[in-house]
């Protein structure tokens, strides 16, 4: 459960605060696709909130210009992943990432010995490029076709490997490197190359 407003702060723009329970502290995120949201425990007054904003308000800014400046970089690279924003062509593309994804994910899940009998899903995420549920469901972006096809594969794997370890410890980056013949590093920072817009 959670309740928000808005608040317009010079310099930033609007500020989402989003009151939450179960949030134990104040949080601020910054997204060049959903802007700054600060999170707030339940219990405390948005004056609070806000102030905490205001003592922050350079390290926004300087975030804020930071991601604006990968993003024209990512665009003048041509490194950008953005979905078309017609809805019939933006269901095609899902459809075509469906037929491209699913049939690699499953012969990579039986050449590497998963045993993947999960759900797959294909989603159109903009803070992610797949995830795995702790029931065993992979979801993967449908920008991925967007990507080169080792990028693809190497998220297909990264995913995989969270079947066996549902985190980012030393185990599951010793397998998903062992599985990438040790180039999980280079391959994590091309990935990062790339935006999601």
């Amino acid at each position: 459960m959670h309740t928000g407003k808005t608040v317009r702060i010079p310099e930033i723009g609007e500020v989402i605060m989003i009151r939450r329970k179960g949030t134990a502290r104040l949080r601020i995120s910054v997204s060049p696709r959903r802007g700054v949201t600060v999170s707030v425990p339940w219990l405390m007054p948005y004056a609070v909130a806000e102030r905490f904003l205001m003592s922050k308000r350079q390290w926004v800014t300087d975030t804020m210009k930071r991601q604006a400046l990968r993003q024209q970089e990512a665009v003048q690279t041509g490194k950008t992943a953005a979905v078309p924003g017609d809805p019939a062509e933006l269901e095609r593309m899902r459809e075509k990432a469906r037929a491209l994804l699913e049939p690699k994910l499953r012969e990579a899940a039986a050449r590497h010995g998963f045993g993947f009998k999960g759900r797959v899903a294909i989603k159109n995420n903009v803070t992610n490029w797949g995830s795995c549920s702790s029931k065993g469901n992979i979801n993967l972006n449908m920008r991925l076709i967007l990507l080169p096809e080792h990028l693809q594969d190497y998220v297909i794997l990264h995913e995989l490997c969270h079947l066996r370890h549902q985190n980012h410890g030393p185990q599951f980056h010793a397998l998903l490197d062992s599985l990438l013949g040790g180039r999980e590093r280079s391959l994590s920072g091309e990935l990062r190359e790339w935006r999601i817009i």
